[in-house]
């Protein structure tokens, strides 16, 4: 009955190099999911960030409004709380502060409970000469996949 659900980022692995995964659950209301559940979701600009409390939140990530909600309709930019154990939280946070690394989001799904989570990555941004490369073997690819395709 229920659909899957799968939104990427797909900037995320050209703009930055991933380092550690993590799966984190998501604090939401009820017209937020529905939202997700419709696809109305982004996460293309979005990161991650430490309050002073130590709790990680995803900020810039868009949940549509939900076409049926009335009055208990949700903001589509809101800072949503993310859900980890507190020895996962300790290490993103200590890397966050000592090296200067980002949290980023790569993936927002609903798992076979019905709950929504996010894959998120630790990640070190990339250099001009770095995006560079990965175009040119993106491309090197391509054409090799093409010369494989005329001659099988």
């Amino acid at each position: 009955m229920q659909k899957t659900i799968n939104i990427q980022n797909k900037k995320a692995r050209f703009q930055y190099e991933i380092l550690d995964k993590y799966t984190a659950g998501i604090v939401l209301t009820g017209t937020e999911i529905k939202s997700i559940r419709n696809s109305k979701a982004s996460i293309a600009e979005s990161f991650c960030e430490f309050n002073d409390r130590g709790e990680l939140f995803v900020v810039n990530m868009t949940v549509e409004e939900y076409a049926f909600g009335n009055y208990y309709n949700h903001k589509p930019k809101a800072t949503r709380k993310l859900l980890l154990n507190k020895r996962e939280l300790k290490k993103l946070e200590k890397e966050v502060k000592n090296t200067g690394l980002t949290i980023i989001p790569l993936r927002l799904f609903i798992n076979d409970k019905g709950l929504a989570k996010l894959d998120i990555a630790l990640a070190r941004g990339k250099k001009l000469y770095d995006k560079r490369e990965t175009i040119k073997d993106r491309d090197n690819k391509r054409n090799l996949d093409r010369i494989k395709k005329i001659y099988k």
